[in-house]
């Protein structure tokens, strides 16, 4: 099973960003944590980060040819993206969102996802962990569709 993992923008930031709301685990401990889960699961994951929309949306257009599934977190792009939302559309790749905190416990701006209802589920708010409850569900996901 493959599982790309998508992390939008200033995720590269991670550890140093807010670490009162996001945490102090970096964007590579939060990989290599992943990682570790994905290899113990059977899973070869890709992960990818970027801050630039477009590339966010050529990474999702190459989801068919890469992988069966993605957990994708991409940050602010979620309340603002409707290339990103068209994208995933297009591929149809079923896909966990996950956000590390709980985006319907923040301003007002951050309670709507353009993407929540394409995904498959949603995991929100409990930080690093939040990738790993979305790892564990999507290949639940994936593994009752026979991928």
């Amino acid at each position: 099973m493959r599982v790309a993992v998508l992390n939008g923008p200033n995720l590269n930031l991670l550890g140093t960003r807010e670490p009162d709301l996001y945490g102090r685990d970096t964007l590579a401990d939060i990989e290599k944590a992943v990682r570790a889960a994905g290899t113990a699961a059977g899973v070869e994951l890709a992960w990818h980060q970027t801050n630039h929309e477009g590339a966010f949306v050529d990474l999702v257009q190459g989801l068919p040819k890469s992988a069966d599934g993605a957990l994708i977190n991409a940050g602010a792009f979620t309340h603002t993206s409707l290339a990103i939302r068209d994208a995933l559309l297009a591929v149809r790749v079923p896909f966990v969102e996950v956000h590390l905190s709980n985006i319907f416990a923040r301003e007002e701006a951050r309670r709507h996802s353009h993407l929540a209802d394409l995904a498959v589920g949603i995991v929100a708010g409990f930080g690093a962990g939040s990738y790993l409850l979305g790892l564990d569900g999507l290949t639940a996901h994936l593994k009752a569709r026979g991928r």
